[in-house]
């Protein structure tokens, strides 16, 4: 997911759970929680399985509005990060 305004990625939306794509949940983690592993040519996020099932998430038939600033609170407190816009203002 891309920050209209600024151009930056904001979130990876990945999904779990479900089988062959039926009954999956989507989550939007914050691209800085992902670590990006050159040498596998992936990106990894390392949150325990469990903890990724209690995630904030949603269906792919009912987004949350990406853009509300309390939405993006939840997220970022959820995985322990900090958004860059919060990181521009220090």
């Amino acid at each position: 997911m891309l920050d209209m305004r600024s151009g930056k990625v904001s979130y990876a939306v990945m999904s779990f759970g479900g089988f062959l794509g039926i009954g999956d949940k989507l989550f939007a983690v914050p691209w800085n929680a992902l670590t990006l592993d050159t040498e596998n040519k992936r990106f990894t996020l390392d949150v325990a399985k469990e903890r990724l099932e209690g995630a904030p998430g949603f269906n792919q038939d009912c987004w949350p509005d990406m853009a509300d600033q309390s939405w993006a609170r939840q997220i970022h407190d959820y995985y322990g990060t900090r958004s860059y816009s919060d990181d521009s203002k220090l």
